[in-house]
This record gives structure tokens, C-alpha cells and sequence, in this order.
């Protein structure tokens, strides 16, 4: 439970970040005057650098030589590069103008999301490692899910922070020192599983590929031979896509929630709207730690992991249709009702699927001989994040379409309905296209069991030869 709680406080950190980093570029539009195609630079390159150098991470990862093993000392050093670049990111003033602000952000987020490669792929393909158990897989992933998942209860309360005068004159100024409060605290988060995660000694293994700049050319190629193997594999395959349909689809319009309550349900106003941005996204995190992590862990060792997928993608489809009635002018309260529906998308999506990427990972090593927990962590996340990439695009283009006038004190009616639209529409519409890939996907309890049990075989045959010539030569010897 020790080294699970590890993994799990190194989770809160990795779900801080992007759940500050969604509050916060609100302030970049609502008050410091970004444009909406400023913004969605600001959310599409940085992330497209971070998904291009996850698969390098990846391979790095999985073939270094340490006596602290193949991950622990990248993500204490992908820590210290995250916790730092995050607090000197949203040190933006006003009086500096718009084009400064706009280069030095985009400088820091290209730094911070470096940070978060060499963090994040090591980390994620340590959890992988952790388990070679069927179900013990989902229950590491839960229980790290239900610790990542405070970062969500614990963000949306940032706008209460940000927009209350009696705590700071402005939003700009809130987002500079709370920066530093997240930061640092999500730094020591991260630093946790490389401390207390313990791992074996790769120093003198010699399977590896070399890591020097003179095999820099070969290495590259393995790591897009390895990128095409793996995603050759059918089930990885679909759980890549359903995740990127799933997850970016609600990216998308994730931002939109904000805009939502305070133009739609409050007219414009930031004051009146107080608190109720902010139990948007509590409820809905709180729902996802109590109820929905609970119930998925459950479901899937009743019904299988596939089964559970289907089942809570759908519920969140019904959640998203409630929240298109329960957005009502006059009473907030009513679309908190949606809220344990619509959770159980997000909610559900990690838990089950980074457990079946462990599965799959045996059943790679089965045909490849190898364990690469860090490339298939590193393609798995490639997939989420440059979907995040085009997500935070796409969020820009949606707000220029409908057009969402970021200079304005109050939106025109044509805005917030397409806004409503597209903030229900998009999320069902990649659900379903998700749900529909995952019909069919057939690594089940039962085959997961024969591929381990054949790995167990294999491995008994490879050192029953290295038992017998030791007792050879200690009978010679005697």
C-alpha cells in the first residue's frame, strides 16, 4: 500500500498541473487580453512538442543503465524542470503588453512541457512495472486515480482565489502567486515515487540499446521501429484512439464550463457568478473520487475491463445530455444534478485504460521478447497529448466561430448557445465513435492469464539451462 500511495501522490502532481493550467489560462483571455487564436497557439505548440518527444523519453527510459534502475532519477530531475518552469511561466504583467507576454509564455511552456516528458513517460511506465497481477493492475490504478483526483477538487477553487478582491486586486495578480504555491508543492509531489518507488539495478544489463550520441542515428530508428510495432498491436491500437477521442473531445470544451456559467447563467458578471464555476468542476471531481472510482474498480473485476469501459462511457453520454437541459438562467444549482453522470467518463477512462496497457505489455514481451513499458506508456500518452494539442486548438477555433468576443462584458445570445452546443455535441459525438471502437476489443481476464502464464514458462525454461551449468560446475569444482 506504501509504494501505491507513492505512485498515487506522484499522480496528484501530474493531474495539478494540467487542472491549475486549465483555471489559469482563463486569466490569459478574460484578463490580460489574449485573442482567441493567441490562445490557441498557446495550447497546440508546446503540447505538440511535448507528444513528439515522449516516444525519445520512452526509449530512453527503457534502456538506461543505472544502479537506481531505468526511471527513478528521470522523474526527479523532470520534476525539479516542471515545478521551476511552472512558477516562472505565469509571471506576466500587465505593463509588460500583449506580444512580450504572449513570446515569454510560449518560451516557459515549451521548457515546462520538456519537464513534463522527462517526468511523466518514466513515471507512468513505473506503474506499469509495479504488478504483474490481472486485477492488482486496476487497483494500483485506481487507488492513484483516486489520489490524482484531488487536483481536480482542489483547482476549481483557485477561481474563487483568483476572482474574490478581498484576496487580490486582480485575477493576473492571484495566478502569479498561487503559480508559486503549486509549483513548489507539485515539485515535492513528483519527486515522491522516485524517492520511495524502489526499482532494480540496470547497470549491467546488456540487453540495452545504447545510449551515446554516436548511435544517436540507430537509436532513433529503433524508437519509430518500436513506435510501429507497438501500435501494430490491435488492442493497444484501440485503446490509443478511444482515449484520444475520448479525452480530447472533452479538452475541447472543457474551458468552456467557465464561460458557460458566468455569460449564460449569470450574464457576463464574475462577481455574481462566485462560487458556482468553482462547484462545477469540485462536484464533479468529488464525484469522480468517491463514487466513480470506486464503482469502476468494482464493475471491472465483476464484468471485465471492457465491459466497465462501455458501461460508464455511456452513463457520461447521458451526462452530457442532462448538463444541454440543467444549464438554467436563474437557477446554477440545477446542472450540479448532471454532475456524477458526466464524471463517469473522464472519471472511469484512466483507471481502466493504463490497466490494460499493463495487459498489453505482457502480451507485447510474449511476441517481442522485450519489455518496453516505457515506449507503450510514451505512445499512450503521445496519443493523449498531441489530441491535447489539437483539443486546445480547436477550443480557440470554436470561440472564434461562434463568435465569443473576449473584449466584451456580455456575449451575444448566438455565442453562448453555439458554445452550449458544441460543449455537449463534441464530447457525445467522441464517445460514441469510442465506444463503438471498444465493442470489440478481446484481451480478456482469461487470455491475460494464458499470456502470463506462458511468460512464467518461458522464463522457467531460460533458467533451468543457467541452474544446471551453475550445478555442473560447483560438482567440478568439488
Amino acid at each position: 500500500m506504501g509504494q501505491k500511495i507513492a505512485f498515487g501522490l506522484g499522480m496528484l502532481a501530474n493531474q495539478m498541473f494540467p487542472a491549475a493550467l486549465g483555471i489559469f489560462m482563463v486569466v490569459l483571455v478574460q484578463d490580460l487580453g489574449f485573442p482567441a487564436w493567441m490562445w490557441g497557439i498557446l495550447f497546440f505548440l508546446p503540447r505538440i512538442f511535448d507528444a513528439f518527444i515522449d516516444p525519445i523519453m520512452g526509449f530512453i527510459s527503457d534502456n538506461t543503465r543505472s544502479k537506481w534502475g531505468r526511471r527513478r532519477h528521470y522523474v526527479f530531475i523532470g520534476a525539479i524542470i516542471m515545478g521551476v518552469s511552472f512558477v516562472v511561466m505565469w509571471q506576466l504583467y500587465r505593463e509588460n503588453g500583449l506580444d512580450y507576454n504572449f513570446i515569454f509564455f510560449l518560451f516557459w511552456s515549451f521548457v515546462f512541457y520538456l519537464g513534463l516528458s522527462i517526468f511523466s513517460v518514466p513515471y507512468v511506465a513505473m506503474g506499469y512495472e509495479m504488478s504483474d497481477d490481472f486485477h492488482e493492475r486496476t487497483n494500483i490504478m485506481a487507488i492513484s486515480q483516486w489520489i490524482g483526483q484531488w487536483a481536480w477538487v482542489i483547482a476549481p477553487w483557485f477561481w474563487v482565489v483568483m476572482y474574490d478582491p478581498s484576496w487580490f486586486p486582480n485575477a493576473d495578480t492571484a495566478t502569479r502567486t498561487l503559480a508559486v504555491w503549486v509549483g513548489v508543492s507539485c515539485m515535492i509531489l513528483a519527486m515522491i515515487p522516485a524517492i520511495f518507488i524502489t526499482s532494480k539495478s540496470t547497470k549491467d544489463e546488456d540487453s540495452f540499446a545504447p545510449l551515446t550520441f554516436s548511435t544517436i542515428g540507430g537509436s532513433l530508428k529503433e524508437i519509430f521501429k518500436s513506435f510501429k510495432e507497438a501500435f501494430s498491436s490491435k488492442p493497444f491500437r484501440k485503446l490509443c484512439i478511444a482515449t484520444f477521442l475520448i479525452f480530447n473531445a472533452f479538452n475541447t470544451v472543457a474551458a468552456f464550463s467557465f464561460f458557460i456559467v458566468v455569460y449564460y447563467l449569470f450574464n457576463g458578471s464574475t462577481e455574481a457568478a462566485g462560487i458556482w464555476p468553482t462547484l462545477f468542476g469540485c462536484v464533479g471531481a468529488l464525484s469522480t473520487t468517491f463514487l466513480v472510482i470506486p464503482i469502476v474498480a468494482r464493475m471491472s473485476k465483476k464484468m471485465g475491463k471492457k465491459n466497465a469501459f462501455l458501461i460508464c462511457q455511456g452513463i457520461s453520454v447521458f451526462g452530457y445530455i442532462l448538463l444541454w437541459f440543467l444549464f438554467i438562467p436563474g437557477k446554477p444549482y440545477m446542472f450540479l444534478f448532471a454532475l456524477p453522470f458526466f464524471s463517469f467518463g473522464i472519471g472511469s477512462l484512466f483507471t481502466l485504460m493504463m490497466s490494460m496497457t499493463a495487459d498489453v505489455c505482457d502480451m507485447d514481451e510474449l511476441t517481442s521478447g522485450k519489455r518496453r513499458e516505457g515506449i507503450f506508456g510514451a505512445i499512450y500518452w503521445w496519443m493523449v497529448k498531441f489530441g491535447f494539442a489539437i483539443a486546445g486548438l480547436l477550443t480557440g477555433v470554436i470561440m472564434s466561430l461562434v463568435g465569443f468576443n473576449t473584449d466584451a462584458a456580455t456575449q451575444s445570445e448566438g455565442a453562448i448557445t453555439g458554445l452550449r452546443l458544441f460543449y455537449s455535441g463534441i464530447p457525445i459525438l467522441g464517445t460514441l465513435i469510442a465506444m463503438w471502437i471498444m465493442r470489440n476489443y478481446d484481451l480478456t481476464e482469461e487470455k491475460a492469464k494464458d499470456i502470463k502464464s506462458e511468460l512464467a514458462t518461458r522464463k522457467r525454461e531460460l533458467i533451468a539451462p543457467l541452474n544446471l551449468n551453475i550445478e555442473t560446475e560447483i560438482s567440478l569444482q568439488n
